[in-house]
């Protein structure tokens, strides 16, 4: 069996928005919500970057069974988004 027939590891695709509250402080407003695949997490982000001061979509290769999580990839971030952490 090659390599690239091998089971891969799930994603875990993210997106978040966030607004900033009267005392000037980012929370969030929607999210972080579980996407099926990263170019609808990217279509998602798109959407709600007009309704909200940030917005973040971001993967990462995930093995929950193990609690295992790669490192993240930003796939789109439009505007003021905290630091990932």
């Amino acid at each position: 069996m090659s390599q690239s027939t091998e089971h891969k590891n799930p994603k875990l695709i993210v997106v978040a928005a966030f607004d900033r509250g009267e005392d000037g402080e980012l929370f969030p407003a929607f999210g972080p919500a579980d996407q099926q695949s990263e170019d609808r997490a990217i279509r998602t982000a798109r959407a709600l970057a007009a309704k909200h001061v940030g917005v973040i979509a971001w993967s990462r290769d995930a093995d929950p069974t193990l609690g295992d999580y790669g490192p993240p990839t930003t796939l789109f971030v439009s505007g003021d988004v905290p630091d990932m952490e």
